[in-house]
C-alpha cells in the first residue's frame, strides 16, 4: 500500500452532474494517530441527497469545494488501529468519502452486525435509506390500514422501502416510477396495489386518480415540482404529504423552482406537509434495524442494489442517479473482503 486513489470535486456543478464535474486523484496513505484507525473501503454509496453541495451553496451541511473529497456512505474494514472503539478486523459503516483509505477517530461509526448481510446493507436497507424510510413513513406519514399510500420514485431504495412499509401497516399503496421494468418490479416483487409510469402516462393527474379513486391519504415525495403539485391535486381530506426529497429540483441553479403553484388544497382538504431530517432520529436507529431485520428475514421486506464494479466508476455512477440509470441501492465497490 504506498497510495490512496480519491474521488474529488474538480468544479463546481451546474445543472445535471457529470462524471468530468469529478476526477480520480492518488494521494499519500494516510497513518492513524492516537486514538484512530485505519479503515479500507469496502463499498461507498452514491446518493442524490449530496447534490446540493457540489454548486458552492450551504444546506444543512456545508458545501463541497474543489479539491475536495466526494461525500459517501462506506462499509469498510479496520486494517489498523491505535486505541478507540474499533479494532482491527472490524467491519464498518460511516461515512468516509469516495476514498480506498480513511483515518478517523471513529466519530459517528458504527460496527456492522453479523446479520447485515451482504454487508452492503449496512449503508442500503439498514443504512441512511432504510431508516429515511422507516421513520418517513411511519413517523410522519403515519398510514393507517385501509389507506391509500401513493409514493414518488417508488423504485429507488427510499421509495420502494418506504411502500412495502405502508404495505405493511395495511395501507394500499401506489409507486410512481420511471420506466414499465420499474413498474412491473414494483407490482408484481414488491406487491403494490398499483404504478404508475410517468414517462409514458398521457396526463400524470388522470393516472393518479385512475389508481387512487378514493383519494391519497399520505403522499411520500422524493421528487417534488411537478409531481408534488399534481399528487397536491389528489388528497383526501385531511391526507398528509411528506418532504423526502427533491431530485427533480436539485440541478436547477438559476431558475425558479417547479411545483406548488396552488396551495388552494391545503385548506379544503385540511391537509399536512412535513419535512424532516432523517438523523434527528438517531437514538432510534437501532431499534428500527432490528425490526425491519424480522421483516427482510421473514420475506416481507425487499431490497434491491445498483452496483458498479471500481471507485474509478463512481463518478458515472453518481451521474446516472439524475438520469434514472439506477435501479435500487446506488453503490460502488471499491474491494474485496478478503
Amino acid at each position: 500500500m504506498s497510495d490512496n486513489c480519491c474521488i474529488v470535486l474538480d468544479r463546481l456543478v451546474e445543472g445535471a452532474p457529470r462524471p468530468e464535474d469529478f476526477r480520480l486523484e492518488r494521494r499519500p496513505l494516510p497513518e492513524p494517530g492516537a486514538g484512530e484507525m485505519l479503515v479500507r473501503n469496502l463499498f461507498a454509496s452514491v446518493d442524490p441527497g449530496s447534490r446540493g453541495r457540489l454548486s458552492g451553496r450551504a444546506s444543512y451541511a456545508p458545501p463541497l469545494r474543489p479539491g475536495q473529497v466526494m461525500e459517501a456512505q462506506t462499509v469498510g474494514l479496520v486494517v489498523q488501529s491505535d486505541g478507540g472503539r474499533f479494532a482491527e478486523g472490524d467491519l464498518v459503516a460511516g461515512a468516509l468519502g469516495l476514498r480506498e483509505f480513511a483515518v478517523t477517530k471513529g466519530r459517528g461509526m458504527r460496527r456492522i452486525a453479523d446479520w447485515e448481510q451482504p454487508i452492503s446493507t449496512a449503508i442500503g436497507i439498514y443504512g441512511t435509506p432504510g431508516m429515511t424510510a422507516y421513520f418517513g413513513m411511519l413517523d410522519v406519514g403515519q398510514p393507517e390500514p385501509g389507506q391509500t399510500v401513493l409514493v414518488s420514485a417508488a423504485a429507488g431504495t427510499v421509495g420502494s422501502a418506504a411502500g412495502q412499509l405502508a404495505a405493511l401497516r395495511g395501507a394500499r399503496v401506489v409507486g410512481i416510477a420511471g420506466g414499465a421494468e420499474k413498474c412491473r418490479y414494483l407490482r408484481e416483487a414488491l406487491g403494490f396495489a398499483g404504478a404508475i409510469d410517468y414517462k409514458a402516462a398521457d396526463d400524470l393527474a388522470d393516472a393518479i386518480g385512475e389508481t387512487c379513486p378514493d383519494g391519497v391519504d399520505v403522499y411520500f415525495d422524493n421528487v417534488g415540482g411537478v409531481i408534488l403539485q399534481t399528487a397536491l391535486g389528489h388528497m383526501a381530506d385531511g391526507g398528509r404529504i411528506v418532504i423526502c426529497g427533491q431530485i427533480s429540483q436539485y440541478n436547477r441553479e438559476g431558475t425558479a423552482p417547479e411545483g406548488l403553484v396552488d396551495p388552494h388544497p391545503f385548506i379544503y382538504r385540511r391537509l399536512r406537509m412535513q419535512g424532516f431530517v432523517v438523523f434527528d432520529y438517531a437514538d432510534r436507529f437501532e431499534a428500527a434495524r432490528r425490526e425491519m431485520r424480522g421483516w427482510i428475514e421473514a420475506g416481507r421486506l425487499q431490497f434491491r442494489e445498483h452496483v458498479l464494479d471500481g471507485l474509478e466508476r463512481a463518478p458515472e455512477a453518481y451521474s446516472g442517479l439524475f438520469q434514472g440509470e439506477n435501479f435500487g441501492r446506488g453503490l460502488v465497490r471499491i474491494g474485496e473482503l478478503a
